[in-house]
Parts: C-alpha cells; sequence; structure tokens
C-alpha cells in the first residue's frame, strides 16, 4: 500500500513537475528563478511532513496513555472487587497499540459493569442496613428518608458485601423478635385491659402512637417502647392482682355477711361470681370485664348495703343477748351492767370502731361470767329462797297471831291452824338458816374477792340487819309480855273491891320496829298479801324485801 501510495506521489509530482518545466520553458524563466522555486516547494514539502509526523507522534502518545490508563484501571477494578488478576486479561496482544487497546476495551467494560452492580448491591444492603437499625433506634421517618447512605467504592469486594449481608440478618432477626416481642405485649395488654373493663387502644397509645393499628405507621421497636411496653404490662398486672384482692376480699365478705344473715340463694346469684374468686388465681382468669371497675363498685355497694343491715341486726342480736345477760342477773338477783357500757358497745357497732365479731364476743363472754357467778351463787341463792319463803310465813304466822278470831269455827280454821303449825317450824329454823349464809356467804366473797350482792345491796348487811332487827323484836315481845303481865295485874287491882276504872282499858302497844318501810320486818304494818311460793314471787317479795331493809342506805356498794 505504500509502495502504490509513493508510485502515485511520485506519479503526481513527476507530471506537475513536467507541467512546471513547459511553463518555465514558454515564460522563458531564469535558472536561478527555477531553483529557488524548487527550494521553496522543498521547504514547504518538509513543513508539511513535519506537521504531520508531529501529529502523528501525538497520537502514538495518546494512544500509549489510554493503553496505561486502562491496565491501571483494570487493575485498580480488579482490587476493588476483590477479583483475582487474570493474565489474560492483563498481557499485552502482539500488535499495534490501537490492537491492544481494543483487546483491554472488552474486560474493562465488563469490570466497569460489574462494579456499578457491586455498589448497587453494597447500597441496597447498606440501606437496608441503615433503615432497621433507624428502627431499632426509634428515629422517625423523615429521619431516615432525609439522611443519604454512603458507599465504600475502595472495598467492593465479596468478603466486605457478605460482612453487611451477616450484619443485615444479624438486625433483621433483631427486628423480628423485637416486632414478635412488641405483638406479645401488645396482646397481653388487650387481654389485661379487656379483663379490667379498660380501653385497650388507649392503653396502647399512651406507650407510643405507632403501636395503635389505626395511625398507619410502622411499629416503633425501640428499646424505650419496649421498656414503656414492659412498664405497662407490668402496670396493668400490678391491677389486676390489686383488683383481685379487693375483689376476693369483697368475696369473702360477702360470704360472711350472707352467711351470718341467713341470706337466700336468690339473692346470692347476681355476686356468685364474685364469691368464686376467692379461691382463683390471677392466671386462671381470662373472662373479659372480669375485673372491672364497676363490678368493683357493685360489690363495694353491696357490701356496704349489708353492712349497714348487718349493723342493724348485731344491734338487735346485741339487745337479745342484752336481755339475756340482764334475765340471767335478775334471776340470780345479781348487778347488771351499766347502761352507760352498753350504749358505748352499741356506739362501736355503728361506728364501726370494733368489729361486729369482737363485739359479740364480749357480749358472749359477758353471758358466760354472769352464768358461772350465777352457778357459784346458786347454793347461796337456794338458801336465800328459803329465807324468803320462811319470811313469808313469818309474816303470814304474825298476822295470824293478831288476828283474834282465828280460833273462831270458820271454813278455812282448820287449814290455817296447820299452816300456823307448819310456819312455827320453818320459823323456828330462821336463825340456822341465817347462819347458814353468813357463812357460806362469806366464804363465797373470800372465794371471789368481792362483795355477794343482791338487788344491788350486800348480802352480808342485809343478813347482819336482820339479825339485829330479830334479836331487836325478839327482845320487844318479851318487853311486851313483860307490860302485858304488868297490865293483867293492874287490872286485877283496878277491878278489886272498887270495880273497874273508866279509861284503863287494855290498849294495844305498837311494836317500835317498823323501821325499813315495814316490809321485811313487821312492826304494826301490814304484811304484803297474794304473796304466792313461784319464782316470780320469791324475786319479788326478796326485792321489795331488800329495798325495805336499805331504803334509808346511803353510798352504793360496788363488788
Amino acid at each position: 500500500m505504500e509502495s502504490s501510495a509513493s508510485a502515485l506521489w511520485e506519479t503526481t509530482c513527476g507530471y506537475l513537475m513536467q507541467e512546471l518545466q513547459i511553463i518555465w520553458e514558454e515564460v522563458g524563466a531564469e535558472q536561478n528563478e527555477r531553483e529557488k522555486v524548487l527550494q521553496e516547494l522543498e521547504q514547504e514539502c518538509l513543513q508539511v511532513y513535519r506537521k504531520k509526523v508531529d501529529s502523528a507522534n501525538i497520537s502514538r502518545a495518546h494512544l500509549h496513555q489510554q493503553l496505561t490508563q486502562s491496565e491501571a484501571e483494570l487493575t485498580q477494578l480488579l482490587l476493588v472487587l476483590g477479583e483475582r488478576s487474570n493474565p489474560a486479561q492483563l498481557k499485552k496482544k502482539a500488535g499495534n497499540l490501537r490492537d491492544q487497546l481494543k483487546s483491554l476495551a472488552l474486560p474493562l467494560k465488563e469490570m466497569q459493569a460489574k462494579r456499578e452492580e457491586r455498589v448497587k448491591q453494597f447500597r441496597v444492603v447498606q440501606e437496608q442496613i441503615h433503615r432497621i437499625s433507624s428502627e431499632i433506634a426509634g428515629e422517625t421517618v423523615y429521619n431516615m428518608s432525609s439522611r443519604a447512605t454512603p458507599v465504600n467504592k475502595n472495598d467492593l469486594s465479596i468478603k466486605k458485601l457478605e460482612e453487611y449481608q451477616n450484619e443485615l440478618q444479624r438486625l433483621q432477626k433483631d427486628k423480628s423478635e423485637r416486632l414478635q416481642r412488641v405483638e406479645k405485649y401488645i396482646k397481653t395488654i388487650r387481654i389485661s385491659s379487656d379483663i379490667l373493663g379498660m380501653d385497650s387502644s388507649v392503653n396502647i397509645t399512651k406507650v407510643h402512637p405507632s403501636l395503635n393499628e389505626l395511625s398507619g405507621l410502622p411499629k416503633n421497636i425501640s428499646d424505650a417502647t419496649l421498656e414503656k411496653l414492659d412498664d405497662a404490662v407490668e402496670s396493668l398486672n400490678s391491677e389486676k392482682q390489686a383488683r383481685l384482692k379487693k375483689l376476693q376480699a369483697l368475696g369473702k365478705e360477702l360470704n360472711d355477711l350472707w352467711d351470718l344473715m341467713d341470706t337466700p340463694q336468690e339473692d346470692r346469684e347476681k355476686f356468685l361470681r364474685l364469691s368464686g374468686l376467692y379461691s382463683i388465681a390471677m392466671e386462671d382468669i381470662h373472662a373479659p370485664r372480669r375485673l372491672s371497675s364497676e363490678i368493683i363498685q357493685q360489690a363495694e355497694t353491696e357490701v356496704k348495703r349489708l353492712d349497714q343491715l348487718k349493723t342493724s341486726k348485731m344491734k338487735e342480736l346485741f339487745f337479745r343477748k342484752r336481755a339475756e345477760l340482764e334475765k340471767i342477773c335478775r334471776r340470780s338477783h345479781m348487778e347488771v351492767p351499766s347502761t352507760h357500757e352498753m350504749e358505748k358497745l352499741i356506739s362501736k357497732i355503728e361506728t364501726g370502731e370494733s368489729s361486729h365479731a369482737d363485739i359479740l364476743v364480749i357480749a358472749d363472754k359477758q353471758i358466760l361470767t354472769a352464768q358461772e357467778e350465777a352457778t357459784s351463787r346458786k347454793p347461796i341463792m337456794e338458801k336465800v329462797e328459803k329465807w324468803i319463803l320462811a319470811r313469808e310465813e313469818e309474816l303470814w304466822l304474825e298476822e295470824y297471831n293478831r288476828d283474834e278470831n282465828r280460833y273462831s269455827i270458820s271454813r278455812c280454821a282448820h287449814k290455817n291452824l296447820r299452816r300456823a303449825e307448819r310456819a312455827r317450824i320453818m320459823v323456828n329454823k330462821i336463825p340456822a338458816l341465817i347462819d347458814s349464809l353468813i357463812s357460806k356467804t362469806r366464804h363465797w366473797e373470800d372465794e371471789k374477792s368481792k362483795v355477794f350482792l343482791f338487788n344491788e345491796v350486800p348480802l352480808l348487811t342485809m343478813l347482819e340487819e336482820y339479825k339485829t332487827l330479830r334479836k331487836e323484836k325478839e327482845d320487844e315481845k318479851q318487853r311486851q309480855r313483860e307490860q302485858k303481865k304488868i297490865q293483867g295485874k293492874f287490872r286485877t287491882y283496878q277491878e278489886g273491891p272498887f270495880g273497874t276504872r273508866p279509861g284503863t282499858g287494855s290498849r294495844h302497844i305498837p311494836s317500835r320496829i317498823s323501821c325499813l318501810n315495814g316490809k321485811l320486818f313487821p312492826g304494826g304494818v301490814q304484811p304484803v298479801k297474794g304473796m304466792t311460793r313461784t319464782g316470780k314471787g320469791i324475786a319479788d317479795q326478796l326485792r321489795e324485801d331488800t329495798y325495805s331493809v336499805f331504803s334509808s342506805f346511803s353510798g352504793p356498794f360496788s363488788p
């Protein structure tokens, strides 16, 4: 090709030179002019050749530079992508520079495409890592989207990509576990809220708005949210435990009140579920609204109603026990507990200062104490009753002896005569009975370290007073008998030779022993009539006798 071009050049130049020679011949150009033109042509040809050579050198240098850059870029890509160097790719092929450059263009293009693909893979993985890390850290969507994900293009090796992928898998696993924990917490909150009768969405939204499905936001799974969820669950569990204990206490109180007041089964039906909570564990409660505040309020209202009813019935029961205590005390003529003490106990029942059971225990204890004391007093009281009967007979006998018509023939004269005989026997036993009573009473007082009261009056005082009065009565009778003798002698003296003196007839000298209202001891006072030997008559007579004996007594006696 070069020889043909040179030949063409020579043919063209020779033709032109011939044409120039012909022109010069026709013109008649001188030789020196011809030489000058030829020199100029030679100079111009050299300049054109030099330019072409310089241009060719520049083009060759540029090709060398491109080839070097391509080789360096290929080597760099192999290093960045972590690829092993392929000798076939790096080895220079024989041939001109353009051929060598063309041989590197294809592997270079492949490696560049591979780098771009690898960069995309890194960016996708790193963006996922960044997104999941932001979710775990609790960052907002705005912060996540506004932050660019940088990719280190100096290390795009498979090893580095695998490290990022492993990190991504770890974060994905952590996110999955956190989502499961969040779902578990939310489920627990919903169940607990249903049991407590609360709105679960409100409790969930309080923890974080994104946890509410209606918000449309991705669920926040940060450590702070998980901690708040755990606190919310603990708070609900504590509330459930507190309400369960409260309902169990209310249920037990309801059962006690029902049993105490014999509430019929139909009235208990409404609160049977409540009473069934007494032995149930918190983990076994699943029914909705089982521990709601409304149920607690209803139970409290019912307990309050029953408690008020119980207070009323407890007062009735207390009054019955009080009446029983008073009956025991009156039957045994003991001192009845003061009204002030009773009012104090009733006030405690009304105000709830003491439990009703404690007050009933106090009342039962008083009754038991009274029964025990009545039992210990029984032997003495039996002798007191005998004394009372003997006193009745004594009073009757005194009345009988004062009756001037007692020996007249009448319908009941023989019966009264027999009764008089029996009465004299009983009256003759009174001194021994009194001595026995005094002895037993003193022994009882020494044993109990308290005064034996009979209708709030010391029995020993009554007995001693009776002995004294009886002695005075006997002395008075003796004095009357002596006085009658003197009067008889005086009448005999008056009825001597001069007959009976006017205004000197027999007259009745009243007994001076009419003390103490004249009920316990006679002294011109009529005895109590209509007295029977029943328990009531004995008690009434004894009470009258006691009041008679101590009507003038001043100062209270205390056991």
